[in-house]
């Protein structure tokens, strides 16, 4: 939530055909350009809509061309710290009040800071778009800034820094990646700002900084959705075009970053940090250059998917890297390209570096190949598609040519750009901007491998780097909140536009597979979801992640392709394919264009019947299984809800982390892989579920053909149930010295998906901790800003399944936090939940699954959800009418029988030495564990 956006083009989504063959080429008309239409204010607002009368919901976006490169001298993090108090109070708006007209109505809203712009973006019931609209000319011409609320939203942006640090790798992206990259403009200073020099703002300076930048001629309105034009033209006309335009100029970054003389080299050592990391950057032309379409092409090749380069070489052939990846952050100035790799275990940064420079020395020697450059386009367009699906897809995309490339024909222009891409245009660029003398390296290491005496390298910002001073603009005024009898309410809104839910259609084939199809045709995509009963619950004792390490082996090779040849099968295609594994059940998953679903599922077949599991294919997975756990053990969040999960569920099936610790999976044989698979992956309990541009007279031909053959298993099915759990709930602290925050989660166990009081109790939970308007949020972010977001969920399972509330907070204020989140568990319990409020947690709910099941892979992950939890899928249909039948009486009653704090376990993973005293002093008798004597692998921990 008011969240920092890092603007970079990855391309995910991408699958290839038969090994060997090269995959055709795309065609750039696969992709329907975006009808918009556009005109400019006399006041400079420039507008763009997108009407699409497909959709129920409308997606209102505010873009400003300021971020964090207009931060004025010391007073970095200004532009981000705004976007906080944009959702504060108006001269008619009270804080908060853009979340009763988003979220409490069953929308949402968000904002994000980048270098070079701040948006604010919605997505509401279509009949609110006139209120939106009100609310976001309240924002952009009537602000009110207070100083208790610049105050409160300080501290909140000081948890949302300290929670970027205490992940693993955090300060190397958030910190290092910016201030290594440039010497001279001010994107060295990165967007988040620093706790010293957010102290040293005041409130006239923030005052200033609205006046210089908030203006109409320096946004971009975009509005998507069903809506009528002639009306949005009156309503824009209406509430925006009042709005002055200043007389005097928007100062601008003209500041030019030098072109690098040499190569630089940095060491740093970081607490919390599981594996080395490397980190190597460029930089690149701005997002407008000829050469940007090229660029985007080159990062894909070199890192989009399982076929890309550096997986193929680094993570997969060489195994040196637990994972390899590139940034392309383009931008309206001089960009930046970064290629990255975590290490595998016993590897060094340096091992890292070579390879990535030899790489990408490979992209300046030699012309890429021609099936490499046709995947990578296909799967460009891939994703092009996916992103056009929703209203905010298409909003987005234009606000995003607009303010960083200049010229909202870019969304469209890049397709075709990208299409015309040869091989000798990515070496080219390659050989420009990729040259090895122009690189800087970071070599990111853990704390204990410094040398005795020895200091990392300081990493500061460069004295060279140019920012200009806050200049207080003449005649600004601070605007004060109307009173309450004057304050101008938002307009009522309109006749709600009904969603449409559709009818998934059910088939058997003989062999006992169950067929969903759910045929949507707006779009020329298809998600399948194939879900099996294999699930982590089934896991035996001592072999904790068996399902999971099954489900990563099956698309990594088959008794005719080996790995490789399985993404360049699907990655050619223009999709994309994976595998995991839940609690109740598995899962294989595709993405392609219409056009691909037949070769692309022919390959998905293969992977789901034939799996190899070859014994170095096995030790490959395990190694990175072993690793990933590694990262998951220094993230106190991730591991907050691992050490819950054992105190909630003991040696239960639900107990044992789904991932496995690094014990079991040593201890995984090919045989238990095996074994594995026959006792979950079977025709008769499973269900292939098809959503999109196909018929299901289409879908069932397919499914015949490629699965009809598959046997059905002699045995019966097994689902592990979760039975005598654990009846004493346990406070235990798990202490990471040098952790940036302290995690906090509070978990018990409540119901299985399939009781009949789950639709009570999700509404509990929504008033509890669901969305920015929740209790748990209200109280420790909004009222206190102890933590930068806070709050809860349920996780349906076939058996019980359980509640965790968890926020993270800086270290000293745990203790408070968790007497925050016991006390609003336990009074949802005892008042009743006010009617009103009620209203807006089940609006929250049903915005949601409306929103879900908009596209075409959320519909399918929806009903893949479902079959894994047991339950008809005709509870799709339902879920709406469900939520909105339930009862004060009947959340009152599910929130004191499953929801009461004193049946809960506690976990607190963090620097214990700045806590623990606290917790002592208050008679808190609690379990210390030190983080390297932590074990999962039994419910003792120790």
């Amino acid at each position: 939530m008011r969240s920092i956006l890092l603007r970079s083009l990855v391309s995910g989504l991408m699958l290839y055909a038969v090994a060997g063959k090269a995959p055709a080429a795309p065609a750039a008309s696969a992709v329907a350009p975006i009808a918009y239409q556009s005109r400019t204010l006399a006041n400079g607002l420039r507008i763009y809509s997108i009407p699409d009368k497909s959709t129920a919901n409308v997606a209102v976006q505010v873009w400003y061309d300021v971020g964090g490169k207009d931060d004025p001298a010391g007073r970095s993090g200004f532009a981000h710290m705004f976007e906080h108090l944009m959702f504060k109070a108006t001269r008619n708006m009270v804080p908060e009040q853009m979340d009763r007209l988003t979220e409490d109505v069953g929308g949402y809203n968000n904002a994000s800071t980048g270098d070079d712009y701040t948006n604010y973006y919605e997505v509401v019931p279509a009949n609110h778009l006139q209120r939106l609209l009100w609310a976001e000319a309240e924002r952009m011409g009537a602000l009110v800034v207070e100083p208790g609320v610049f105050a409160s939203e300080r501290d909140v942006v000081k948890e949302e820094l300290r929670s970027g640090e205490a992940r693993p790798y955090g300060r190397l992206f958030q910190t290092y990646f910016p201030r290594t990259t440039y010497a001279t403009h001010p994107y060295a200073r990165g967007v988040i700002g620093s706790i010293a020099e957010l102290d040293a703002a005041t409130i006239d300076d923030i005052r200033a900084f609205h006046a210089t930048y908030y203006r109409p001629d320096n946004a971009v309105l975009v509005v998507s959705g069903n809506f009528d034009q002639a009306q949005l033209d009156k309503w824009v006309d209406q509430y925006f075009g009042p709005i002055a335009r200043p007389n005097r100029p928007i100062p601008r970054v003209s500041v030019a970053e030098p072109t690098r003389a040499g190569p630089r080299s940095y060491t740093v050592y970081e607490p919390n940090t599981p594996l080395p990391a490397v980190l190597i950057s460029w930089l690149i032309p701005p997002a407008r250059s000829a050469d940007n379409a090229a660029l985007t092409v080159l990062d894909a090749i070199l890192s989009g998917g399982e076929s890309s380069r550096l997986y193929q070489s680094l993570v997969y052939r060489d195994q040196i890297a637990q994972q390899a990846s590139t940034i392309l952050d383009d931008k309206q100035g001089t960009g930046a390209f970064g290629a990255l790799a975590i290490m595998a275990g016993g590897k060094r940064a340096e091992e890292g570096e070579a390879a990535l420079r030899r790489e990408v020395a490979r992209l300046r020697d030699a012309p890429v190949t021609d099936a490499e450059l046709a995947e990578a386009k296909n799967g460009l367009l891939t994703a092009a598609l996916a992103e056009r699906e929703t209203a905010e897809g298409k909003a987005s995309a234009i606000a995003t040519a607009v303010l960083i490339e200049g010229d909202a024909k870019a969304a469209d222009r890049e397709i075709q750009e990208i299409a015309a891409v040869t091989a000798a245009d990515v070496q080219r660029v390659a050989r420009i901007y990729l040259a090895d003398e122009r690189r800087v390296v970071v070599h990111y290491l853990p704390e204990e491998e410094r040398p005795a005496g020895k200091d990392g390298d300081r990493i500061a910002i460069a004295s060279t780097v140019k920012t200009a001073p806050l200049a207080v603009p003449p005649g600004v005024a601070s605007v004060t909140p109307a009173p309450a009898a004057e304050r101008i309410n938002p307009p009522a809104p309109a006749t709600p536009v009904p969603v449409t839910v559709p009818t998934p259609i059910e088939r058997r084939l003989p062999n006992g597979l169950r067929l969903v199809v759910v045929e949507k045709r707006d779009l020329p995509l298809v998600s399948a979801e194939l879900v099996v009963g294999g699930g982590a619950a089934a896991d035996p004792a001592s072999r904790a992640g068996l399902a999971e390490l099954t489900a990563t082996l099956m698309t990594k090779g088959t008794a005719t392709r080996s790995a490789t040849q399985i993404a360049e099968a699907i990655e050619a295609l223009g999709g994309s394919i994976g595998s995991g594994a839940g609690w109740d059940g598995s899962t294989l998953s595709l993405t392609v264009k219409s056009d691909q679903l037949a070769p692309a599922l022919g390959v998905f077949a293969d992977v789901a019947q034939n799996p190899a599991f070859a014994e170095e294919e096995l030790e490959r997975a395990r190694i990175q299984a072993i690793d990933e756990v590694g990262i998951a053990l220094k993230n106190p969040a991730r591991l907050a809800r691992m050490v819950a999960a054992r105190a909630v569920y003991g040696d239960t099936p639900y107990g044992h982390p789904a991932g496995g610790t690094p014990a079991s999976l040593k201890a995984i044989t090919r045989a238990d892989v095996q074994s594995a698979y026959r006792a979950g992956w079977r025709p008769e309990d499973a269900t292939l579920i098809l959503v999109g541009d196909i018929s299901a007279d289409r879908a069932t031909e397919l499914a015949t053909k490629l699965f009809g053959g598959w046997k059905a298993s002699p045995a019966p099915a097994v689902r592990p149930a979760v039975t005598a759990l654990p009846t004493r709930p346990r406070v235990i602290v798990v202490d990471l010295p040098g952790a940036a925050q302290a995690a906090v989660t509070v978990a018990r166990a409540t119901i299985a998906r399939s009781d009949p009081r789950y639709y009570p109790a999700i509404v509990a939970n929504t008033t509890l901790g669901g969305g920015f308007s929740s209790r748990l949020n209200q109280e420790i972010r909004i009222k206190r800003g102890l933590a930068y977001g806070a709050g809860s969920s349920i996780d349906p399972r076939r058996s019980v399944g359980p509640i965790a509330a968890s926020t993270q907070t800086k270290n000293p204020t745990a203790p408070e936090v968790i007497d925050l989140i016991v006390g609003e568990m336990r009074r949802l319990g005892a008042e009743p939940v006010p009617v009103t409020e009620l209203a807006t947690r089940k609006a929250v709910l049903n915005g949601g699954f409306g929103r879900e099941i908009e596209t075409t892979a959320g519909l399918a992950e929806r009903l893949a959800d479902l079959a894994s939890e047991g339950v008809a899928l005709s509870e799709l249909g339902r879920y709406s009418a469900q939520v909105e039948a339930v009862t004060p009486d009947a959340v009152a009653a599910v929130a004191k029988s499953l929801f009461d704090p004193s049946a809960a376990s506690i976990v607190v993973v963090g620097d214990a030495d700045q806590f623990m005293p606290q917790l002592q002093a208050k008679g808190v008798k609690a379990e210390l564990i030190p983080a390297d004597a932590l074990k999962l692998d039994g419910a003792a921990l120790k």
